[in-house]
């Protein structure tokens, strides 16, 4: 997603990546939330990944289901769709792209000095950047080289998920007892069964084996069903880890490289591609000289917080879920009752989907900071989506008053300005309706940067802030 970010803003990226080929092991994570899609679709290829998942209410807290479909959004639903389609997907966008990718190789080392970073690779090759980011996962060789301290929570169980074949027809679905949640469900097109079962027992580490596998089930059904021929085969915890920086330097990450914690609730994958759009047309910009370096400081200022936000929900969903006894059912139940209501159940589903996500730009309308909704519009070349705006990911400046009576000149090389209309209310997820603006500035990644009401009172500030200094007269 970083790729492409970087190289629709027209900046030199290449991807190094271990793996030969695109395929993928395992099913890995299973869907990608509401903001998520709106993200893709501000690019314009939402369509890729919708038609080829399935469209669902997949939000929940702790395994209590959370209805997004009353939310003001076109996409008011999550996406099931595995991981392995996401990554091809993704994939398949950037070959249309100028990006580079070095398969086969991993980073082995790297050194960084005032004007960009060397990068060493496992096959005694070497390349030049200006900057490096680590996407590279929760034991990330590029933050661990970089010296960035990874603190957080040590684990409190212990899972192994698999895809296996078996002699014997399981118990389908997922269950929980004493030692934890457990599950059996078939994959797709009478793939193989994928299989998760909580361990008895913390502190194995390394690669799991097939017998550890056996053992576990055996532990909890009273058999392993005869598991057999094992595809993929993993062990997670809850673990829970920040990096204390997403950045040093030259050097950022993004992803799980940056935050790990326990899967439930399924944001893992969706921060991380969030992530990379927030980073994405910052770093270009300051690769390209119209920014200067401290507007990196502002991804880590931005979306640290959200990662925080997400382990201390996850957290909470795992001391909820982690035992099955009457005191974990009481509290469940507690909960559930709870998030029947319509207030507590709007802010919970705006924290899983993202649609709640709000940077702090200060104080002003409700709409700064937030996610810019994919508005009607209505302009004198007929009617345009706000997200059709930003598929070459440009910033724009929607102006919704009197034709052109916003002067951006000086960042006209930079900076859309569209003049149109909006006839219908404007609602935002969980706030509900707001003051209607006549200008808003709407950052690459969607969020707006500036909101007027009948003044462009604080404009000029907001475009040097983020898309760099007026351009001499």
């Amino acid at each position: 997603m970083l790729a492409g970010e970087l190289a629709l803003a027209g900046v030199d990226v290449a991807i190094v990546e271990r793996r030969a080929t695109q395929e993928l092991t395992g099913s890995r994570a299973g869907g990608l939330h509401a903001r998520t899609i709106e993200v893709l679709d501000q690019r314009g290829i939402a369509e890729r990944f919708l038609s080829q998942g399935q469209v669902a209410q997949i939000v929940g807290f702790a395994w209590i289901p959370l209805d997004i479909s009353d939310f003001p959004t076109r996409h008011p639903h999550g996406l099931a769709l595995w991981q392995k389609h996401i990554e091809r997907i993704l994939a398949g966008w950037i070959a249309e792209l100028p990006v580079s990718v070095y398969r086969g190789r991993e980073v082995t080392g790297f050194t960084q000095d005032d004007a960009g970073v060397v990068v060493e690779l496992s096959d005694g090759q070497s390349l030049r950047a200006d900057y490096l980011v680590g996407c590279d996962g929760g034991r990330s060789r590029v933050r661990k080289a970089a010296g960035i301290d990874f603190p957080g929570w040590e684990p409190t169980i212990s899972n192994l998920i698999a895809e296996v074949e078996v002699a014997q027809e399981p118990i389908w679905g997922t269950r929980r007892d004493a030692i934890g949640i457990h599950g059996f469900s078939r994959l797709e097109n009478g793939g193989p069964v994928r299989v998760m079962v909580t361990e008895q027992h913390l502190g194995r580490t390394g690669e799991p084996t097939l017998r550890e596998l056996s053992e576990a089930l055996i532990a909890v059904y009273g058999t392993d069903y005869g598991v057999h021929s094992p595809t993929s085969l993993s062990r997670f915890t809850d673990m829970a880890r920040q990096a204390a920086s997403y950045r040093k330097g030259r050097v950022l990450l993004a992803g799980d490289a940056a935050h790990v914690h326990y899967p439930v609730g399924g944001q893992g994958l969706n921060i991380g591609v969030q992530d990379a759009v927030n980073l994405g047309w910052k770093l270009a910009q300051v690769v390209k000289g119209t920014s200067p370096d401290s507007l990196l400081d502002t991804y880590h200022a931005e979306r640290w917080p959200i990662a925080a936000r997400v382990l201390r929900d996850t957290m909470a969903q795992v001391a909820l879920l982690r035992r099955a006894d009457d005191h974990a059912k009481a509290a469940l139940d507690t909960l559930s009752e709870l998030l029947r209501m319509n207030e507590p159940r709007k802010r919970f589903a705006g924290l899983m989907s993202g649609l709640d996500i709000r940077y702090e730009l200060g104080e002003g309308h409700p709409l700064l900071g937030r996610r810019m909704p994919d508005l009607e519009l209505v302009t004198a070349n007929g009617p345009l989506r706000v997200y059709r705006l930003l598929h070459e990911a440009r910033p724009v400046l929607l102006n919704l008053g009197e034709p052109a009576s916003l002067d951006i000149t000086p960042w006209a090389d930079r900076v859309q300005r569209i003049d149109a209309r909006h006839t219908g209310t404007w609602e935002l997820p969980v706030l509900g309706a707001v003051t209607a603006p006549t200008a808003v500035l709407i950052r690459p990644d969607g969020y707006v940067a500036w909101v007027g009401v009948s003044t462009d009172a604080g404009l000029a500030d907001a475009l040097a802030t983020w898309f760099g200094p007026p351009a001499a007269a």
